[in-house]
């Protein structure tokens, strides 16, 4: 077919149209494509959605490879050793100081050979171009290799070389998750930049083209003969002597897993719930030399109190004048059960047994007691529901009148109960909220009497946080775990009374006072003066030791997470040990003073036995005192006998049994005439005479000697009171009345 001259000048027309539009749209679709080059490179400033937490000294105690950038371990170009930068221009862009981003000479080079050899065998991206790749990636494509020259060439006018091969080696990707040299020369070889050897070095260049296949763990055949040809182009131009060639070629390449500075997985979880928003590392109080040693104390004890049934353990270690944990230990668990070895023992509420007491007592003392109040430890019941409950110390023997010092230096429970009793029980919950037991969510009603005990759930940490209170003389603080208190406005009150805080701390570290339960000497009494309480929960299933110095305040529990009893531990036989170990290792690091005394606080002198000022025939001891709680009046114990009763005398006498709403079941395998329900009052009265009326009818009459009186039971509703004249008064006093039931 001829195609006439007007019909072939049309189709080049057209064509030519065609072409036109053709470039025009490819020109338009490339302008759109292009990526603008970031105002700045992404590095240390960057934000992290995966923080992590440092120790104080900047140890790193996690680790995270999930970020969009490696914001964690970024070096500037000159702490990057001289081989490793020239290793990774000869393997990567030999022309980079001379190219403005696209280097085509090496473009074309590499297009001819991968034509000759009928494949692609050779890329020609510059370290300008792959940092483009980086920040915007895209699917491997000839349309991508064509922007990135554009988007290189940009970022080389907006940023000098040094800056674009800076980011380069940190955000160039390996293996692992891994981005940039630092975590590289980690992950492979355990080593960071300054001491990686030679071949190392070349190892690390090489591995950026193919860090999967070269990976040097799995001892690919090809790594070492590709290391060898980097050898030898850095050799051919001057970059290797002889000695350095020798190195990157002849020896064995030794790969090793790297292992964070300490395991503490506890500690960062809770160091990252407090972190500030947008951190990319935490820096967090954490004290790793002191965690390591009082590891080592816990875990040992752990294991020798591993055939008593103690599986689980956990220390917590508080600089208390700056508010900072210094140590946050949970043992390994030898043989726990293994749904709780992820739970945080330090955060775990626990019956904390005996180590309320302090702060029932500190109540009380602000109240008007002092540390020479006399205390009646004697057989004790309560009501708890429409029943009694009794008592007990843990000795199961009672000292009868005994100080206050010694009554919670001994640890004793029926005075702690007594005390709760001047206390009461809901202003007692009350403060202890504001002192930091958030975990005690109960109302006043349910915990009773036994919260003096501690009959309600507290964590390692609420316990600590008290105690440090204590230890800085009644100011409460929040304990802190990440960032500096001097960039903190940390909220701050008062919930103990100065000196009545200072004077627990010296009952506490008083060895005379706890004698009486735990003997002279022993594990209590340390070489310089500390606070010390222990507890034991019911059925040994915590285990507890508290203490605090001039400066540090430390807190261990032992038990089982799954809540298993132990067999006999107690807090002064487990965890005290490890208290004497690790403020052993304080004294040791810090040094350690005595507790100091408040200013307010004023030394008398009383009467061992009455705890008042001595007369004739006193046992004399020194007290400390408040000044206007100070007694004043004489002891009259050891000379006028009848004063001394009536000082003892009970103002308003209550009927301790049966208490009201009791209800009182009576026994089937028992004849109706021989059973009997004693009715008593609360406190002897000695010479008193005493009425005693059910259902307001005279039943008995008897004398504050005998004690009380045993009234048969008869089914129903009952009303029970006693009229009781006290030797030398006229007039009777009449106790309150209470109802109860027989059934």
């Amino acid at each position: 077919m001829k195609i006439r001259g007007n019909e072939l000048r049309r189709l080049l027309h057209f064509a030519g149209i065609g072409c036109a539009g053709f470039l025009l749209l490819f020109i338009l679709a490339t302008w759109v494509s292009i990526h603008p080059a970031p105002r700045q490179l992404p590095g240390p400033a960057g934000s992290a959605t995966h923080p992590i937490v440092e120790a104080r000294d900047g140890r790193r105690l996690s680790s995270t490879y999930e970020n969009r950038w490696n914001v964690h371990d970024v070096v500037p170009l000159y702490a990057v050793p001289d081989t490793l930068r020239q290793a990774f221009l000869v393997a990567e862009d030999r022309r980079f100081y001379e190219h403005n981003g696209p280097d085509w000479q090496a473009r074309f080079s590499a297009a001819w050979q991968n034509v000759m050899a009928g494949g692609p065998v050779r890329g020609a991206s510059t370290i300008t171009e792959q940092s483009a790749r980086i920040l915007n990636p895209r699917t491997r494509s000839v349309w991508a290799r064509w922007l990135e020259g554009f988007e290189a060439r940009r970022l080389e006018r907006r940023f000098g070389k040094g800056a674009i091969l800076e980011f380069y080696l940190n955000q160039v990707p390996f293996g692992g998750q891994r981005r940039g040299v630092v975590q590289a020369a980690r992950y492979y070889f355990d080593r960071d930049l300054e001491t990686l050897s030679v071949k190392e070095m070349l190892t690390l260049a090489v591995l950026v083209r193919s860090p999967s296949r070269l990976d040097p763990r799995k001892q690919h055949p090809t790594l070492d003969p590709t290391i060898k040809r980097l050898a030898d182009a850095m050799r051919e131009r001057g970059l290797l002597d002889e000695a350095g060639y020798r190195a990157a070629i002849e020896p064995q390449l030794v790969t090793r897993e790297h292992e964070l500075e300490l395991e503490a997985p506890h500690f960062v979880r809770r160091a990252l719930d407090q972190r500030e928003e947008h951190a990319g590392a935490v820096r967090s109080t954490l004290d790793v030399p002191l965690q390591r040693e009082v590891a080592g104390l816990l875990q040992h004890q752990v294991e020798l109190l591993k055939p008593r049934g103690v599986t689980d353990g956990a220390v917590l270690v508080v600089d208390h004048r700056r508010d900072e944990v210094l140590a946050w230990v949970n043992a390994e668990g030898v043989g726990r059960a293994e749904d709780t070895r992820d739970i945080d023992a330090v955060l775990t509420p626990r019956q904390p047994g005996s180590t309320l007491k302090p702060f029932v007592y500190a109540m009380a003392l602000e109240q008007g007691w002092t540390a020479a109040t006399l205390i009646d430890d004697s057989p004790l019941e309560s009501a708890v529901g429409n029943g009694l409950h009794a008592f007990r110390n843990y000795s199961r023997s009672y000292h009868g009148p005994l100080r206050l010092r010694s009554a919670l230096a001994s640890s004793l429970n029926v005075p702690a109960v007594r005390a709760l009793g001047q206390v009461g029980t809901a202003p007692l919950l009350e403060r202890l909220r504001e002192a930091g037991f958030r975990s005690l969510t109960e109302g006043p009603e349910v915990y009773g009497d036994g919260l003096a005990l501690g009959n309600g759930e507290v964590t390692l940490r609420e316990l600590v946080e008290a105690y440090a209170t204590l230890a800085r003389g009644g100011i409460w603080r929040p304990l802190r775990e990440v960032g500096d208190r001097d960039s903190r406005a940390a909220e701050t009150r008062e919930v103990f009374d100065p000196a009545v805080a200072s004077l627990i701390g010296h009952i506490l570290s008083d060895p005379d006072a706890r004698s009486l339960e735990f003997g002279q000497g022993g594990v209590l009494d340390f070489p310089v003066q500390t606070a010390v309480k222990t507890g034991t929960s019911n059925d040994y299933r915590d285990a507890w030791a508290i203490g605090f110095s001039d400066r540090h305040t430390v807190g261990v529990w032992l038990g089982n997470l799954d809540r298993q009893e132990m067999r006999g531990v107690t807090g002064s036989i487990g965890p005290a040990l490890v208290l004497r170990g690790v403020f052993a290792e304080l004294r040791r690091r810090d040094g350690e003073a005595g507790l100091p005394l408040d200013r307010q606080l004023v030394e008398r002198k009383i009467c061992r036995h009455s705890g008042r000022p001595p007369g004739r025939g006193c046992s004399v001891m020194t007290e400390y005192f408040r000044e206007d709680h100070a007694p004043h009046r004489e002891c009259g114990l050891h000379g006028d006998q009848r004063h001394a009763g009536a000082a003892r005398r009970p103002k308003f006498p209550r009927v301790a049994r049966p208490t009201q709403g009791m209800h009182v079941a009576m026994d089937p395998r028992i004849p109706d005439e021989l059973e009997a329900l004693p009715l008593e009052l609360e406190e002897p009265t000695p010479g008193a005479r005493i009425v005693w009326y059910v259902d307001r009818k005279a039943v008995a009459r008897t004398s504050g000697d005998e004690g009380g009186y045993s009234w048969p039971l008869t089914p129903g509703e009952h009303e029970v009171y006693a009229r009781v004249r006290m030797p030398g008064e006229r007039r009777a006093v009449e106790t309150p009345r209470v109802t109860f039931r027989v059934k």
